[in-house]
């Protein structure tokens, strides 16, 4: 068990670190707080032993040596003299920590296996995670509240050198700007904050002309605001006959579920919407966040020369939605049909998983019940030799290992191939299309091992979440 002793110093360092941070005060002392009870968790198992299921485990505590190298990267970001002025260029601050603390709970989990403390309770374990929830949303507003008055200082700082530093005034005034754009961001509603419910229909703002800016068999989308929130709005063309009750007992089961899978990186569903409902073809509407750079597979088309950070950025994004499925077992999902078409980038190149929240409502809204299909490019090889292998989280993240590649390259996979080419080249020659010469090598080994032939060298989810992060740590600070 000598990984138990790193672990412990790591988490030593993490506690002095999380004392000396000048943003996001709060959020750093409840992970301090939580480090602290895993902290007693793994002294327990180098006592007691590693438990009944040593290689589980061992598995744990790797991870969670990898999940608290991060955290001390993050903390160390925000303890840093310069950190006011680096926040400037991130895009929004603090969702760090949200993934940070669900890998702290998978540690926690897997930890209490080995002790043998009982984690059975479903609403045991809905309690604490709404308690959790509770802490990290005062928390957020605490640490939003302080980042408003940190900024306001430093504007006013800023504002003075302009009198002072003249052959900087350019560059300063531009700071300025930047922190007042910061400030109205801050005080504008989150849009995880909004409740997902029916929708009136006086409460959507069509864009003009009002014309869908797509159309399919199924719907056509348009653009619109609610809520101050720019919004997408998905109207069926082929409802007819539907039951008004069905669409609404669907929805409201869904809600729920949807709840316990909120993220920055999954696309936001506002609710459902139903116009002319007494009326004998009534309107039915789906109401979902819009963004505004479209789908992540036009985005790789359109702009071939994203620097490295921002690839490495997006591919952390679209695995973190990846992650926020499949991240524990009882409440665990896959997506089913992953590729650069389900994931959609907003203006600021965040990447968001699409297509899963209110999949049971559109399905109970469209003409045809086609079960999705994903591209057999995306299809892992235990899919392509047999079609009765069931679709699980490893088949899912072999499809997601191509879209790295996608991201990495701007190139679409097996371009050209037909379906026995694909056959050929990825069961028989066990081929995978390489990366750049000029990818980063640790992004580079982590697509390729989501694409390897077995699936048991496959990262999970969370571990590639993990390594991630390390790649995006490293690529900016460079």
């Amino acid at each position: 068990m000598d990984i138990i002793d790193p672990i412990l110093g790591i988490a030593e360092t993490l506690y002095s670190l999380c004392g000396e941070v000048k943003a996001n005060k709060k959020r750093c002392q409840r992970l301090a707080q939580r480090i602290k009870a895993l902290d007693e968790l793994v002294r327990a198992v180098k006592v007691k032993g590693l438990g009944q299921k040593p290689s589980l485990v061992k598995n744990v505590l790797c991870e969670l040596k990898l999940t608290l190298e991060n955290a001390q990267d993050v903390v160390k970001k925000y303890s840093c003299a310069s950190y006011l002025k680096r926040i400037l260029k991130a895009y929004d601050q603090g969702d760090d920590f949200g993934s940070l603390n669900e890998r702290l709970n998978d540690a926690a989990q897997g930890l209490s296996l080995a002790l043998q403390v009982d984690q059975s309770d479903d609403l045991l374990q809905e309690s604490r995670e709404t308690t959790r929830w509770r802490e990290d949303e005062a928390d957020r507003e605490s640490d939003r509240l302080e980042l408003q008055k940190l900024l306001l200082s430093l504007a006013e700082d800023t504002k003075e050198s302009v009198d002072t530093v003249h052959e900087k005034v350019d560059s300063t005034e531009k700071d300025v700007k930047d922190i007042k754009a910061m400030l109205e961001t801050l005080k504008k509603p989150r849009i995880l904050d909004q409740d997902i419910r029916e929708i009136k229909p006086e409460e959507l703002i069509y864009d003009l002309p009002k014309e869908p800016f797509i159309k399919n068999d199924n719907s056509e989308i348009f653009k619109g605001k609610y809520n101050k929130f720019t919004v997408a709005i998905k109207r069926y063309t082929y409802s007819r006959g539907t039951s008004l009750s069905q669409v609404r007992s669907v929805f409201k089961k869904e809600v729920e579920t949807m709840k316990r899978f909120e993220s920055p990186n999954i696309l936001r569903m506002f609710g459902i919407c139903v116009q002319e409902e007494s009326g004998p073809n009534p309107n039915y509407l789906i109401v979902m966040e819009f963004c505004e750079k479209g789908s992540l597979r036009e985005v790789l088309d359109s702009e071939r020369n994203l620097p490295w950070d921002r690839k490495a950025r997006m591919s952390l994004d679209a695995a973190q939605g990846i992650y926020r499925l499949h991240q524990s077992e009882n409440k665990f999902k896959v997506h089913g049909c992953i590729n650069s078409s389900r994931f959609l980038v907003d203006a600021g190149y965040r990447v968001k998983l699409a297509d899963f929240e209110l999949a049971q409502t559109e399905t109970s809204l469209k003409r045809t019940k086609d079960r999705k299909r994903s591209s057999l490019c995306y299809s892992s090889p235990q899919q392509l030799e047999s079609v009765n292998h069931p679709y699980n989280k490893a088949c899912e993240m072999y499809s997601f290992g191509i879209v790295l590649w996608e991201i990495a390259t701007c190139k679409i996979p097996f371009k050209d191939c037909s379906h026995i080419e694909v056959y050929q080249r990825v069961c028989t020659e066990k081929y995978t299309e390489p990366v750049l010469e000029d990818c980063p090598q640790p992004l580079g080994e982590l697509i390729n091992d989501c694409r390897s032939y077995d699936s048991f060298y496959r990262p999970t989810a969370g571990v590639l979440v993990d390594k991630l992060r390390n790649v995006v740590e490293h690529l900016e600070e460079d």
